[in-house]
């Protein structure tokens, strides 16, 4: 009798312990499956954002588009929807005083690369300029803000906005003004060009703008709000159709190896950085994932323009910049794919 109880116990014990693992099985798989829906979204949104380069860069290839009609969706995108964009999210987040310590972050960014295209440019002051401008700053209006507005709503357009703003003295002239002066030993670093670009830059007034706002809580009427909403909307559709149009790769074969140079650092540092931000950084997790996206930014699109202005290799530039736009479009899914 005594042996047939244990016998009993045991093959409820067994039973328990299979009903338990089943259990955990069941927990694992289910958490399994809620990690491979997260990724087909994450994939299906950014692969979404590519086919619509494909489409823009495909319809100036048939002939839809002309070269020139990039400048036309670049002044859409940076005059319109942009700051469209920008001010629907800004009315839909609260800005703290401690945020704006992120304009800081994306300041020293451009420093950094602006430091070590100086130190890459060697005793040339031509390659000293080049380095500068095509290794600093970031394209986040045109290319990031879309995918930090798609995954991480309107906190992540605001930590991207207060980035972009430090970012913005970099790339809308910080980075031109030290060029020429690695270039012309007699040109001096001027703070009144780039104040007055800053100025004229839609973008730039709307971060300032709303932040003000912001700050001393004031709101903006909804319909205005509203109004704001309905074309920011657009902003992921028109700025990676413009990528799209204006998307081409020129320079010559045997400047692979500078290239490769150029790149390699860039997003050496950005791997590192972001690494350092989303582990390190006492930050909220939505703050830690959107910087961790936002240095892979691919490099500002105003170098190219600007390596023209100071009579360096405008090829080289363009194929610089269109290859870090592919490469930033991996980076950022793959990171997409890890911190969500």
């Amino acid at each position: 009798m005594f042996l047939e109880l244990r016998e009993c116990k045991a093959r409820s014990n067994s039973v328990s312990e299979g009903a338990k693992d089943h259990k955990y099985s069941l927990f694992n798989t289910g958490g399994l499956l809620r990690r491979t829906e997260k990724m087909e979204a994450i994939l299906m949104k950014a692969a979404s954002f590519i086919a619509v380069i494909i489409l823009g860069y495909g319809l100036r290839k048939a002939g839809f588009f002309k070269e020139e009609d990039f400048y036309v969706l670049s002044k859409i995108v940076l005059k319109i929807t942009l700051p469209a964009s920008i001010i629907a999210n800004f009315s839909q987040a609260e800005i703290q005083p401690a945020m704006l310590l992120l304009c800081l972050v994306g300041f020293a960014g451009g420093v950094l690369y602006m430091s070590l295209g100086w130190i890459l440019g060697g005793k040339d002051r031509d390659e000293k300029a080049f380095h500068i401008l095509n290794m600093s700053g970031y394209n986040i209006g045109n290319f990031t803000m879309p995918f930090t507005a798609g995954f991480f709503g309107p906190t992540g357009v605001v930590i991207t906005s207060l980035f972009d703003t430090g970012n913005a003295f970099i790339c809308l002239g910080g980075a031109y003004s030290v060029a020429s002066m690695a270039k012309d030993k007699n040109s001096r670093f001027s703070v009144g060009p780039i104040l007055k670009t800053l100025i004229k830059s839609a973008p730039f007034d709307a971060y300032i703008g709303m932040l003000i706002l912001s700050l001393i809580h004031v709101s903006l009427p909804a319909p205005a709000v509203s109004i704001a909403q309905l074309i920011g909307n657009a902003n992921a559709f028109m700025a990676m159709l413009m990528l799209g149009v204006g998307f081409k790769l020129s320079g010559d074969k045997k400047q692979i190896g500078k290239i490769g140079k150029i790149l390699s650092i860039r997003y050496g540092v950005a791997v590192v950085a972001s690494l350092m931000f989303y582990f390190v950084l006492p930050l909220p997790l939505e703050y830690r994932q959107t910087l961790a996206v936002l240095v892979f930014s691919p490099i500002a699109a105003a170098a190219p323009a600007f390596t023209g202005d100071l009579k360096g290799d405008i090829g080289l530039a363009s194929a610089v910049n269109s290859i870090s736009i592919i490469i930033s479009m991996i980076m950022i899914t793959t990171v997409l794919i890890f911190v969500l």
